[in-house]
Parts: C-alpha cells; sequence; structure tokens
C-alpha cells in the first residue's frame, strides 16, 4: 500500500512540475497565441541563474529573483525581437523562438560549462517531508525521518519493517504548484488585470480605444510566461539536477501537455500535467513485460507471440513514449484537447 501512495505522490510531483512550466506556456499562447518553443530554455537559464544567486544571496531570495530577472529577459526579447516578427505570422514566430533556445543552450554551456552542476536545495528542505512505516500493527505515518527503531523490527519478530520517506523538496514543488494555479485563476478571472489580458487577444483595438497599450501587455504576458517557467526551473533544477540538457529533457513534453489539455486552457493544462506525471510514474514503477502483464490479466498468447521482441519490452521501456502515444490518441478523438475549446 505505500508503495502505491508513494508511487502516486511521485507522479503528482512531477506532474505538478510539467505544470508549472506549461502554465506559462499556456498563458503565452491563450493571451498571444504564440507558440514559444525557446519555453523550456529559458526553464534551464532560470535553474542556471538560481543556482549562481543562491551561491550568494541563499536559496530563497534566488527562488524570488532568479525568475524576475529572466523574466525580464523575455520581456526584452519579445520586445526587440518577437514583437518585429508577430506581423508575419506563426512561422517567423516559429522560427525566432527555435533559433533562441539554441542561442541559450550555448550560452548556458559557454558560462557554466557542459557537465552538471551541484544545486542544493536549503537545509529546510533537505530530508523527507514525511515517512510512511508500515509494520505489522498496520501502516503509521510520521512527519519528517523516522526514527532508526520505528524501522528496525524487533528482535524475535518475523514481521518485516518498510519505512517509504517521501522528499521534502517534492512536497514543496507540489504547493508551488498549486498555489501558482490558484494564483493564475484569480489573476486571469477576478482581477481587471487579468480582463484587460484576455481582451487584449480578441479585441486589440477595443483595448486600445479604451487606453490601455496592447504591445506592451503581450511584452507583459510574455515576460510573466518566462518568468513562471524560471521559477519552474529554480525548484526543478534543485530538486533533480541542473545541466544543459534539462531543456531538452522536458522540452518537448510541456507541448504535448499543453496540446492534450487544450490549446490555451489552464486547467486543460493542470489536468494532462497531472494524468502525464502519474501514467509515466507507474510505467516505471510496474517494470512488467507486456508477456507479463498478458498473463496476469489472463491473456493467452501464442509461442509466435512470445518470442516477439515487441511483446518482450517492459513498460519502462516505454514509458518515454507514453505521452506522445497520449498525444496521438487526443488528436484522433478529442483534437480539442481535454477541457479546450479550439480545434487543432
Amino acid at each position: 500500500m505505500e508503495f502505491m501512495i508513494i508511487s502516486l505522490l511521485n507522479g503528482l510531483s512531477y506532474g505538478l512540475l510539467l505544470f508549472m512550466l506549461s502554465s506559462g506556456l499556456t498563458l503565452i499562447f491563450s493571451m498571444m497565441g504564440v507558440l514559444n518553443f525557446a519555453h523550456a530554455s529559458f526553464y534551464m537559464v532560470g535553474a542556471y541563474v538560481g543556482y549562481t544567486l543562491s551561491g550568494f544571496i541563499g536559496f530563497w531570495p534566488a527562488l524570488v529573483i532568479a525568475p524576475l530577472i529572466v523574466g525580464l529577459l523575455g520581456a526584452g526579447f519579445e520586445r526587440m525581437s518577437l514583437r518585429k516578427v508577430h506581423k508575419y505570422g506563426h512561422v517567423p514566430e516559429l522560427l525566432v523562438t527555435f533559433g533562441l533556445s539554441y542561442i541559450l543552450l550555448e550560452l548556458v554551456q559557454l558560462v557554466w560549462g557542459r557537465t552538471a552542476v551541484e544545486f542544493k536545495p536549503p537545509a529546510v528542505l533537505q530530508g523527507p517531508a514525511f515517512t510512511l512505516v508500515h509494520n505489522a500493527e498496520g501502516m503509521g505515518f510520521v512527519w519528517g525521518a523516522a526514527p532508526a527503531e520505528m524501522c528496525t523490527a524487533a528482535a524475535g519478530v518475523a514481521e518485516r519493517v518498510f519505512c517509504s520517506p517521501f522528499p521534502a523538496t517534492r512536497g514543496f514543488m507540489m504547493l508551488v504548484a498549486l498555489l501558482m494555479l490558484l494564483a493564475l485563476w484569480l489573476l486571469l478571472t477576478r482581477t481587471r488585470i487579468g480582463l484587460v489580458i484576455q481582451a487584449a487577444l480578441t479585441h486589440p483595438d477595443m483595448v486600445e480605444s479604451l487606453g490601455h497599450n496592447v504591445p506592451r501587455v503581450f511584452m507583459l504576458v510574455f515576460g510573466a510566461g518566462t518568468g513562471l517557467a524560471a521559477l519552474a526551473g529554480v525548484i526543478g533544477g534543485s530538486t533533480f539536477v541542473t545541466e544543459p540538457a534539462m531543456a531538452a529533457t522536458v522540452g518537448s513534453v510541456i507541448f504535448v501537455v499543453v496540446v492534450v489539455g487544450g490549446m490555451g486552457s489552464l486547467s486543460g493544462a493542470f489536468l494532462a500535467s497531472v494524468l502525464i506525471g502519474v501514467i509515466q510514474t507507474f510505467a516505471v514503477a510496474f517494470d512488467y513485460s507486456f508477456i507479463t502483464l498478458a498473463q496476469q490479466l489472463g491473456i493467452e498468447l501464442s509461442d509466435a507471440a512470445k518470442n516477439n521482441s515487441v511483446v518482450k519490452l517492459t513498460l519502462s521501456q516505454v514509458a518515454p513514449i507514453l505521452p506522445y502515444l497520449f498525444l496521438v490518441l487526443i488528436l484522433i478523438f478529442r483534437p480539442k484537447g481535454l477541457l479546450g475549446t479550439r480545434e487543432g
């Protein structure tokens, strides 16, 4: 039972990290109609900037300042480059952001090197947030690390004791992602700023006639989206690993999240992120081959099928392609996404 709970929490934490990334991309697309191919690169830059700042001012100030710095860089890019090609359509926008992703990758490797850096979380986040203890009396719950005697079976007792810690960094990641979802929802639906932002995409002329600077609104939205990616980078970099390949690792997955959830739908991105995170995590956790899975389901396979190399694959081996399989199914049966309103 504790294995299922820990696996579920690991899947939720990974899914919520994907949401932290995809929320910024969803915000930019829903407000500006721009698919930012460099979004994962801003995630990477946020991790490296946070790593550098944490060495001088500590982790918590870096958690606030690094997204602001990267957000300013994103706003500057929109002002100096993206705005000039916006009038020519989506293809020039994609090409400009695609080129920016390579520039940012080379700059990161030039400044910080090609190997991973040691980005440690603060002391309060080092160690477990809680520990599940499973013994002869059942399953218990202990905040923080469980005492050693709780994880050791008594002398002469055959029953084994299992202690399953859940890292505090993952718990903090989940908390920040949920707060981000709440803050964005309140901003877009309950504030005047959110109404102006949403109206600027569909009725820019009317918004300008009311005295609002639409290009400035778009610049702030793009900066806010890249800042959210940088916030995810600081948390994800300190939780997992900070390296130049971290952008490529999640870059394609977040586009899958945005499309599966529905283009421009914040709630859809949240739902798709959680589903993809949980599905991938359980696929890795239950490392069964398709032969074993078929046997447990009571499906008889022929000898020729059992010798097929595809059937011998394990779930963990196919886990990386599961999001893209999910994407194909969504595009076939529900092109507008899970909670989207736009077709395609």
